[in-house]
């Protein structure tokens, strides 16, 4: 008969709680993107499109030769994510991560596409409406410059053919949020109580001078939506790209109106991590955790999800709370989701694999202690 002593019969009961822990299925929580996009595989120029998440150093544009030339050649990263090559690729490869790491997505786009990729992976997104004011809202529209009407949004909205307004796309066309050809969708977005997510964060570097002439830095300030807040008091809006790098803008912002919430997309996959780390704990020291959101802003580049995921996970200075509050707890809260909506989520939860590296670390426990 093997006899054991006290020490070892501890190591056991220890080893037999690990064993029986890693044996059970593990469950991934959910995540909730706010920042998601259905594009074509074109949407940003002849693929395959290389992605750095994160870029190492940023771009020098030597004005010598073209600003596309000095970007082809700048060392942005080593390994850079690539772009699909067909536009089944970018919707396959969009939700195969989702499905490994149990995402909800808010999808962005034109209402025709974002219906498809709904249809194709059901329960998987929330209907976002891309805008600009300057661009058609529909592909099916017969003047491209002229977007969806506020009668023609209220309608199409009504009908179930979006949740969300997001993203709003207007700082590329040099149009601030207090421009008055916004103050109707705005009064529409608040008497519906529609959530709204806008873009007021950076572009490409150099996107002034690759199509999108009327862009301004100076746009990227959260203070540009301050007349937006003060006469719409009860929209429901969110920062998408979180106001970068324009920090004491966005916290004023946030201290003054306790109802903005932002999101971290695409500084958490793409910025340099010690860049993107000292801007979300500023926010997070100044004691607005309870209102950071998760978002991954994919566009064709499904690879960004998981670094993006991984910064998160791997931020030092947040504690396990407030990381769920990111990934999930936040967002359901600022889109009212039901109890049996956020149960229904955390139902769709895919099994781990089991870590085969425990069980190399269990067998040398059984044998430390003649278990065997």
């Amino acid at each position: 008969m093997l006899m054991v002593n006290k020490t070892q019969h501890i190591i056991l009961l220890c080893i037999f709680f690990i064993l029986t822990a890693d044996a059970l299925p593990q469950k991934r929580l959910p995540i909730i993107d706010m920042h998601m996009h259905a594009r074509k595989a074109d949407h940003y120029g002849p693929p395959p499109l290389p992605m750095c998440a994160p870029v190492e150093k940023m771009p020098l544009w030597n004005q010598a030769e073209s600003l596309e030339e000095s970007l082809s050649k700048f060392p942005t990263c080593k390994n850079p994510v690539w772009s699909p090559k067909t536009d089944d690729e970018v919707f396959e490869q969009t939700v195969a991560v989702m499905k490994k790491y149990n995402i909800v997505g808010m999808l962005g786009g034109k209402p025709e596409l974002v219906k498809k990729w709904m249809d194709a992976a059901p329960g998987r997104f929330i209907a976002g409406l891309d805008f600009r004011l300057d661009r058609a809202t529909t592909v099916m529209s017969s003047d491209r410059n002229k977007p969806m009407s506020p009668d023609e949004m209220r309608t199409f909205y009504k009908s179930g053919g979006f949740t969300v307004l997001g993203e709003v796309l207007n700082q590329y066309a040099g149009i601030a949020p207090d421009d008055e050809r916004m103050e109707p969708y705005w009064a529409l977005a608040e008497e519906l109580e529609i959530p709204v997510g806008i873009h007021i964060g950076g572009g490409g570097p150099g996107e002034v001078y690759l199509g999108n002439s009327k862009f301004r830095a100076r746009l990227q300030s959260a203070l540009t939506l301050e007349e937006v807040l003060v006469r719409h008091p009860k929209l429901r809006i969110y920062i998408m790209h979180m106001g970068y790098p324009l920090l004491d803008d966005l916290l004023a912002v946030l201290f003054n109106y306790p109802q903005v919430y932002v999101e971290v997309s695409p500084i958490a996959s793409v910025e340099p991590r010690a860049a993107f780390y000292r801007y979300l704990k500023a926010i997070v020291e100044g004691g607005y955790g309870e209102r950071v959101m998760f978002g991954s802003d994919q566009m064709v580049w499904a690879g960004v999800i998981e670094p993006a995921i991984k910064t998160i996970e791997q931020a030092r200075f947040l504690t396990a709370r407030q990381k769920r509050d990111i990934f999930y707890n936040n967002a359901a809260r600022f889109l009212r989701f039901t109890k049996e909506e956020i149960a229904r989520h955390h139902n769709m939860q895919p099994r781990r694999k089991r870590n085969k590296s425990k069980q190399k670390v269990n067998t040398k426990a059984k044998r430390a202690t003649g278990s065997f």
